[in-house]
């Protein structure tokens, strides 16, 4: 896990002044790599790395790194599956000299070209100067675990691993992306394409190689990757189903303990981080008598505490337990920095907690982390997945699942039908998301992206096109972000069981019966893990997570919050007059947008 950089001239440049260029984006992300640093230059192109040694802590793994001086890689992520990969390798007649994943990466180019990436099970974004074939050649994961930003400009192209690497090049004012700002204000969506909050930075989507011609100054993104369904894997019965899911859930886990530093796990109490837990506990025990670690987020409010929960885990599995209870006086304190640290504004306050957990795993020791993203999304374990599940089983099924829905989570009749009107009218919700904003000025209101909302309608008539739209574009690359942005600034890498490709497919071909079964969400993850875990946690009927103490945290901000809000010049352009009435999450989006604004000095233009 590491931080990148890369500039490709358009015209050849003083080495010297190459130099200082890209040594300026990788001193830019020094927090992503304590270990070391390296910069490459040759004619046009430059490529920097700062280094979070995981695998081979040897000098032999310093990057960048060159194979037979005809390509040079600068790579950011793990590939999990790269001792199986090498091996393939050597019988075609490759050698190593390291026992680094980058070096397999260069020798799976060399062999399959383009095509490499459909070999790897990890997360990655990597560029590969070509010598032979004069191209840089750059890819990001399929889901987009692992970010990748880039600019034109006339006389470069530039990409890095945080957006702000970009930024240190650059001595202009940055300016705000509007259409983005206003969909986060009003509809809380940002990551529905290619776009960022800073107008003229782009990210490479998740399952897209981007192609950078040396000799013309072009280049394309192609899409590699889609996700498949398995007619075999749905046609499966309800045990088969089970065993399959358990046996790619375990392989998973087993990937991502590959470390040569100490891997643990954040631990909230839910259902999906105590599955990881329990199965990377049991995988531990196979290697080591050292207990395996896991970190937890106390929350100074009742109702979003979820620490008897972690306590019950970490007894049953004897974990090396780590506790953080940030009260409203450290959310004060790093305030600023988590928002600088983020680089976009963001949904609301949870991601401090998130932030907090990184902190304490740094000082624990702790430089792997596991974490649950994304269980839900494939397992269909979110109220608002509801109505699909209804749409598709017809009147009497649905009057059955309602009533086991309400008993399981207890939920009324009234709170059901208004999550299947809010959800399935993507008219409905516009105006709903509007009457909230009823100062936007018109020529804002246009900004508003519709044509998601009608996508998200649409998808709703189908579970499985939904889970895709919200994997791929809305929810899942928004919580990727938070989760690189807030571990690398601890120099932590996060690795993601729930994430790997096969166990995605795997969960959205499983019959959907088997998904959310008698009112229970998420059912065949509990039968796959209630040998594992105490009763009490594998049939929870409540969902909390690392949620933040919000209305606590913010009451004794909100004379700060109302002046920063007025301060706003973005704002003062958006709306004729301060939105009022807001709930507390509107609030807080409000005033991040101010918030950063002014961290990063960005012009309203």
């Amino acid at each position: 896990m590491c931080g990148i950089a890369g500039i490709v001239y358009k015209k050849k440049l003083p080495y010297e002044l190459v130099l200082e260029s890209i040594k300026k984006m990788t001193d830019a992300a020094k927090h992503r790599g304590p270990d070391g640093e390296g910069h490459f230059i040759d004619n046009n192109v430059a490529l920097g790395h700062r280094r979070l040694a995981i695998l081979d802590l040897s000098i032999a793994g310093k990057q960048p790194m060159s194979w037979l001086d005809k390509y040079f890689i600068t790579y950011n992520g793990e590939i999990y599956n790269y001792i199986e990969i090498r091996e393939e390798l050597k019988l075609l007649g490759y050698n190593f000299k390291s026992d680094s994943d980058t070096e397999v990466i260069l020798a799976a180019y060399d062999e399959w070209g383009d095509n490499c990436v459909n070999k790897f099970n990890g997360m990655w974004a990597f560029a590969i100067y070509d010598k032979v074939k004069n191209i840089v050649f750059c890819s990001r994961d399929r889901f987009g675990v692992k970010p990748f930003y880039y600019k034109l400009t006339e006389d470069c192209f530039l990409f890095s691993s945080e957006i702000k690497q970009i930024l240190s090049t650059n001595d202009r004012k940055f300016v705000i992306n509007d259409t983005v700002a206003i969909n986060y204000l009003v509809s809380n969506m940002m990551d529905y394409d290619d776009q960022t909050f800073f107008k003229g930075i782009r990210k490479l989507l998740g399952g897209h190689n981007l192609i950078y011609n040396l000799s013309n100054n072009t280049f394309e993104i192609n899409k590699y990757y889609e996700i498949r369904i398995s007619k075999e894997i749905t046609n499966l019965n309800e045990e088969d189903s089970i065993n399959l899911y358990k046996k790619i859930f375990e392989q998973s886990v087993k990937y991502r303990l590959r470390s040569d530093v100490k891997v643990g796990t954040c631990l909230s109490g839910g259902l999906d981080s105590s599955s990881i837990a329990a199965i990377a506990n049991k995988l531990n025990k196979q290697s080591t008598e050292q207990p395996f670690a896991a970190i937890t987020a106390q929350s100074i409010q009742k109702e979003f505490d979820e620490y008897q929960y972690a306590k019950i885990v970490s007894d049953s599995l004897n974990l090396d337990w780590y506790i953080t209870k940030p009260e409203t006086s450290t959310f004060i304190e790093y305030l600023d920095k988590v928002i600088y640290t983020q680089e976009y504004p963001f949904i609301g306050p949870t991601v401090f907690m998130q932030y907090f957990v990184m902190k304490i795993a740094k000082e624990s020791g702790v430089t792997v982390l596991l974490d649950g993203q994304a269980a839900d999304e494939s397992l269909l374990g979110y109220i608002r997945y509801i109505p699909t599940i209804l749409y598709q089983n017809g009147l009497l099924n649905s009057l059955k699942i309602i009533k086991k829905i309400k008993e399981n989570y207890h939920l009324s009749y009234l709170e059901i039908v208004k999550n299947i009107l809010y959800f399935t009218n993507p008219s409905l919700r516009r105006l709903k998301q509007l009457n909230s904003f009823n100062t936007l000025k018109s020529e804002y209101e246009n900004l508003v992206n519709v044509n998601i909302l009608k996508e998200y309608g649409k998808a709703y008539k189908n579970v499985t096109d939904l889970q895709k739209l919200e994997i791929t574009k809305t929810q899942v690359p928004s919580l990727l972000r938070f989760e690189d942005k807030n571990s690398m600034a601890f120099s932590i890498e996060t690795r993601l069981p729930f994430m790997d490709w096969e166990l995605v497919e795997a969960s959205l071909s499983i019959n959907s019966a088997f998904k959310i079964r008698d009112g229970w969400s998420k059912w065949i993850l509990r039968k796959s893990v209630d040998k594992e875990l105490p009763e009490s946690i594998v049939w929870r009927k409540n969902k909390i997570g690392f949620a933040a103490p919000i209305d606590e945290w913010m009451k004794d901000l909100m004379p700060e919050i109302e002046k920063s809000i007025d301060s706003s010049k973005i704002l003062k352009k958006y709306f004729s007059k301060t939105p009022k009435n807001l709930n507390i999450y509107q609030m807080w989006r409000l005033y991040n947008l101010s918030k950063w604004e002014q961290l990063y000095q960005i012009q309203a233009q």
